[in-house]
């Protein structure tokens, strides 16, 4: 039974006989080392092997990748010369019409899904924070897409999409008079990039909206109070309360949706595959054929550096103008 004085335990005889034990089991070295240690030292004891593993699981094969980029090594032929190129396979990337086509679909994915995601995202955010009867049942069905695994939301939205029996392109049809066989989404030129925007902002809505909420239910009510004392209007503590004070958290959510975006896989490679023709190859789907049907590993490791300088360049750029908006 463990003793307790001022809410502290107290060390009972049967653990103070397993210590007592402990401590004559313990090398006289090694006890020395020991106590010598200072409390700061022995936290970094425990976390090193972490650390170690998460430097060998992130840093090495950045760099492994930076080693291949720089040569013709190919994964199919293992036991061919390595041949060292420099940065021709950059040369190359950067001078491939292909290349910036499927740049120019990634941009124009990142900034229609951010559109859309950021708007309704925000809209519905701003309702449920009025808290009105029900607003949890709705807050629990909102958020239903995002709790689905993207294969199925990917199988799900291909039933969907398909004219014969699919149930969206018969609700377009009802409202558009076009006959549902003339509504092929994931074939059409200009509908199939459009139909992975519908799925992702779908599906990742519901994450804006939570990051939306949290911006606005962290508004003090003293500050609507004192609005509402100087007669200004609802529209008016919109624009000058809500909407400034929650622009921090509307920044951070076009930050996570923008990098999980540009480096978006898996609902176009269940949806379109990159078609039709090359019209949703995303950088991914390039990326992902460079190196797992054409086998050139190094080009496609130096198309990942590329990818990933990008990014990260991207993304420090927004993290300052983010830091900024937060300070004022």
């Amino acid at each position: 039974m463990q003793h307790l004085r001022n809410g502290k335990p107290l060390v009972t005889d049967t653990n103070a006989s397993i210590l007592a034990r402990a401590a004559r089991a313990t090398p006289e070295p090694l006890a020395k080392t020991v106590r010598g240690l200072s409390d700061r030292m022995v936290a970094w004891l425990f976390i090193a092997p972490t650390m170690l593993l998460l430097l060998a699981i992130n840093i090495f094969p950045l760099f492994w990748a930076i080693y291949l980029s720089c040569t013709n090594y190919r994964a199919n032929r293992p036991n061919e010369a390595i041949k060292n190129v420099g940065l021709s396979n950059y040369q190359r990337i950067l001078g491939d019409h292909d290349t910036w086509i499927a740049m120019q679909a990634t941009a124009h994915f990142v900034f229609w899904t951010i559109l859309l995601q950021m708007t309704i995202g925000f809209a519905l955010a701003y309702l449920i924070d009025r808290k009105f009867r029900g607003h949890t049942f709705w807050t629990t069905i909102i958020l239903v897409p995002m709790m689905l695994s993207p294969a199925v939301v990917g199988n799900f939205w291909r039933f969907l999409y398909q004219p014969q029996i699919g149930l969206f392109t018969y609700i377009v049809s009802f409202f558009t008079g076009i006959p549902p066989t003339d509504i092929d989404m994931l074939s059409s030129v200009s509908l199939a990039p459009w139909s992975i925007i519908i799925v992702d902002t779908w599906m990742w809505t519901p994450y804006v909206m939570l990051i939306c909420l949290a911006g606005l239910r962290s508004i003090p009510d003293y500050i609507y109070e004192a609005a509402e004392v100087d007669r200004a209007s609802n529209w008016r503590q919109f624009w000058s309360i809500t909407l400034p004070m929650a622009l921090p958290f509307i920044m951070l959510a076009v930050l996570f949706r923008g990098i999980e975006n540009f480096k978006m896989f898996d609902m176009v490679n269940l949806l379109t595959g990159g078609g039709p023709g090359s019209t949703t190859e995303l950088a991914s789907i390039t990326l992902k054929r460079e190196a797992f049907e054409k086998w050139r590993t190094g080009f496609s490791s130096a198309f990942a550096i590329i990818l990933f300088v990008a990014v990260f360049g991207l993304a420090n750029i927004y993290v300052k103008v983010l830091n900024r908006v937060k300070s004022r």
